[in-house]
C-alpha cells in the first residue's frame, strides 16, 4: 500500500449516531468500486512496479482488513470467505503471518476481478448485517478501516496512472477533461508565527480520528519564517528545465545527483516531449502541459534542487528552501482542510488549483520520525507507522486524489526521497527578519 500509516489513535471519538459510521463505511466501499468501473480484468491485474499494486489487490486488501480485524475477530461464528485470501491479501502485518510477496502481486491473475468484487460484497454486507452487535471498541476499528480504505483509494488511482503510463498508447481511464488552471500570480509570502508553537493531535477521549503518528501534540520552536502563498507551477518548472536545472550538479543533493544520472531523469514523471512541446499524461490521457497548474509527480530530490535553483533565479525568492513539517503545519492549522481540489467521485483527477489542501502533496525537508512520547498502538494494527520511521520524508496537505474529509493539517504522509508516482509537488519557504 505504499508507505502510509494505518495505526489507530486509541482515543478516537466514536460518533454518537452509530448509523452514521455505517453509512460512511458503505459510501467509502462504493467509491472504491466506482473508481474501478472502467477497468478490465487485465487492467486490474497488472503490477507496473514494486511500489505499486494491482487495482484488484487494493480492492481485495481493503476487504481483507475489515474481514480480519472486525468480522474474524469480533463476530461470533464468522467463517472466512476464502481460507487462501489472508495469505494473498495481507500487506505488511507480521502478526498476521506469512503473505504473498509484494513484488509478485501482479502474477495473481486469479482470483478474477469478478471474484474480488464478490468478496467485497460479502464483506460489506457482513459488516452491515452484524453492525448492531459491534461495541465501541470495534466501531473504532471500523473507523480506522474507513480511513485505511480512503488511503487505498488514492493509491489505487496513482497506481493505475503509473500502469497506464507504461502503455505507449497512453490509454485514458476517463474522458478527457479540458479544464485548465486559473492564471497564477507572482509568489507572495505568508508569515508564520515564530517562537514556541504546537503541532500534532491533541489526544483526548473527545478527539476526532487521527493516525497514531500524528501525535502526541507537542511544542516546537520556530525561527521567524514565511511560506509561499501557492505551490510551484508547471511554467516555473519549465524555466528550471530550460535553465539546465537537471544538468547542473550545484543544485542537487549528492544522492539526488546520483539518482538523476543513474535513471536519466530530465523532467517530472509523466512528462513527455514531442517535437519540442511538453505533454503530461494523466488519468484522462495525454495533454499539453497546463502552465498554470501545480507541478506534480516530483521527488524530494527534484523539489530540493528546484528550491536551490529558485533562490538564484526567481525574483523575491532569495534564500528559499523547503519548509519544515512544523512550519507547514503551524501555518496550515489556520486554513480549512475540507477546501481545495480533492477527490469527491470517480472522474478526471488532476492538480489545477492552489491552497494549502488538495492538488498536490507538498514535500517538506523533515524526516519522518516519531514525535516526543510517541507510542505505537498495540497489536497488528500498530505495525504500519512506527516501523517505517526510517529514511523517509514527510509530505503535507493532500492531493487531487485524496478523498475529501480524509486530510487535516496534522496528517503525516511519508515517502522515500526518490519516489514520485504520487501527486507530489512543493511550496517554498524562507526565514525572515
Amino acid at each position: 500500500m505504499g508507505a502510509w500509516g494505518v495505526s489507530l489513535n486509541q482515543h478516537s471519538k466514536i460518533l454518537s449516531i452509530d448509523t452514521e459510521i455505517l453509512e460512511r463505511f458503505q459510501q467509502c466501499r462504493q467509491l472504491t468500486e466506482s473508481l474501478c468501473e472502467n477497468l478490465s480484468d487485465a487492467d486490474a491485474s497488472v503490477q507496473s512496479m514494486e511500489d505499486a499494486s494491482p487495482a484488484k489487490w487494493h480492492l481485495a486488501h481493503t476487504s481483507w482488513f475489515f474481514e480480519t480485524f472486525i468480522l474474524r475477530d469480533h463476530v461470533a461464528d464468522y467463517l472466512l470467505y476464502n481460507d487462501d485470501y489472508p495469505y494473498l491479501f495481507n500487506s505488511y502485518y507480521e502478526a498476521e503471518g506469512a503473505r504473498h510477496m509484494r513484488h509478485a502481486r501482479g502474477i495473481l491473475t486469479r482470483p478474477s476481478l469478478d471474484d474480488i468484487m464478490a468478496y467485497r460484497a460479502h464483506v460489506t454486507n457482513s459488516i452491515a448485517d452484524n453492525f448492531n452487535d459491534l461495541n465501541e471498541d470495534v466501531l473504532a476499528l471500523l473507523e480506522l478501516g474507513i480511513h485505511h480504505e480512503q488511503q487505498h483509494q488514492e493509491l489505487l488511482l496513482t497506481d493505475i496512472l503509473h500502469l497506464f503510463s507504461c502503455n505507449p498508447l497512453y490509454p485514458a481511464l476517463w474522458p478527457k477533461d479540458k479544464t485548465l488552471a486559473e492564471p497564477i500570480h507572482p509568489i507572495q509570502w505568508i508569515e508564520g508565527q515564530a517562537g514556541l508553537q504546537k503541532i500534532g493531535i491533541d489526544v483526548s477521549p473527545s478527539s476526532d480520528f487521527a493516525f497514531d503518528c500524528e501525535g502526541p501534540r507537542h511544542d516546537i520552536l520556530l525561527e521567524p519564517y514565511a511560506l509561499a502563498d501557492r505551490t510551484i507551477t508547471n511554467a516555473e518548472w519549465l524555466q528550471f528545465i530550460g535553465d539546465g536545472g537537471y544538468t547542473d550538479a550545484q543544485y542537487w543533493l549528492s544522492d539526488g545527483w546520483a539518482w538523476v544520472n543513474k535513471d536519466d531523469i530530465k523532467a517530472p514523471l509523466y512528462w513527455v516531449q514531442r517535437d519540442g512541446i511538453w505533454y503530461q499524461f494523466a488519468l484522462d490521457g495525454l495533454h499539453e502541459i497546463d502552465p498554470n497548474a501545480p507541478v506534480s509527480h516530483i521527488s524530494l530530490y527534484e523539489a530540493d534542487a528546484f528550491a536551490s535553483w529558485a533562490a538564484d533565479n526567481i525574483a523575491g525568492c532569495e534564500g528559499v528552501r523547503l519548509p519544515t513539517e512544523g512550519e507547514w503545519e503551524a501555518l496550515a492549522q489556520n486554513y480549512q482542510s475540507e477546501n481545495g481540489n480533492q477527490l469527491d467521485q470517480a472522474g478526471p483527477v488532476k492538480a489545477i488549483g492552489q491552497g494549502f489542501f488538495g492538488n498536490v502533496w507538498e514535500w517538506t525537508g523533515s524526516a519522518f520520525r516519531p514525535y516526543p512520547r510517541f507510542e505505537a498502538a498495540k497489536g497488528a494494527v500498530g505495525e504500519y507507522n512506527g516501523k517505517f520511521m526510517s529514511g523517509q520524508f514527510v509530505l503535507k496537505g493532500g492531493s487531487c486524489a485524496t478523498p475529501r474529509g480524509h486530510i487535516r493539517s496534522s496528517y503525516r504522509n511519508f515517502f522515500y526521497p526518490h519516489q514520485r508516482w504520487q501527486f507530489t509537488g512543493l511550496r517554498l519557504a524562507k526565514y525572515i527578519g
